[in-house]
């Protein structure tokens, strides 16, 4: 099974676009800025190749595991070792039958929808605690994380 490099880096560029909306000041990104303490201050100029080619990259890493959850045929992967070159013929047969079941946008959104909300908000949520962040802090920045892995689960999951 080939590793679709086009479909991950354009998942991981799909959380850029979604922050570009979900931080908007008219979206989420005046409740983000007060619940972090992040002010807009002219003075300060952030390095924004140094935040977005991060991003792209931290994302990128997402994507590239995150189609192992949401394609099924990974799994038979790993049930074989890995090395499709030693499979037995049935795995060859049950590819060939199955090679590309649930592998539409749809059934990623779902897959991303349960990775980000069972592994992504916990582990937001633990850290706020720690942090002393509020509620409100945990929702925007958990949403926005359950809402890219949907995204990236449905371009990963339907790019064939």
């Amino acid at each position: 099974m080939n590793i679709n490099f086009l479909a991950i880096l354009l998942a991981a560029a799909s959380t850029l676009v979604v922050g570009f909306i979900w931080y908007n000041p008219k979206v989420f990104g005046t409740i983000w800025m007060k619940e972090t303490g992040v002010t807009m201050n002219p003075d300060e100029k952030p390095n924004m190749v140094l935040i977005f080619g991060m991003s792209i990259l931290y994302a990128f890493f997402i994507a590239f595991i995150l189609q192992t959850v949401v394609i099924h045929q990974f799994g038979v992967l790993g049930l074989i070792g890995g090395d499709e070159t030693k499979a037995l013929p049935s795995y060859v047969a049950f590819m060939k039958d199955y090679g590309n079941e649930f592998r539409y946008f749809g059934h990623g959104v779902l897959h991303g929808f349960l990775a980000g909300l069972f592994m992504i908000l916990p582990v937001i949520g633990t850290n706020a605690l720690y942090e002393k962040r509020s509620w409100k802090y945990v929702l925007v920045v958990g949403g926005f994380w359950i809402v890219c892995f949907m995204i990236m689960g449905g371009i990963i999951c339907a790019m064939k």
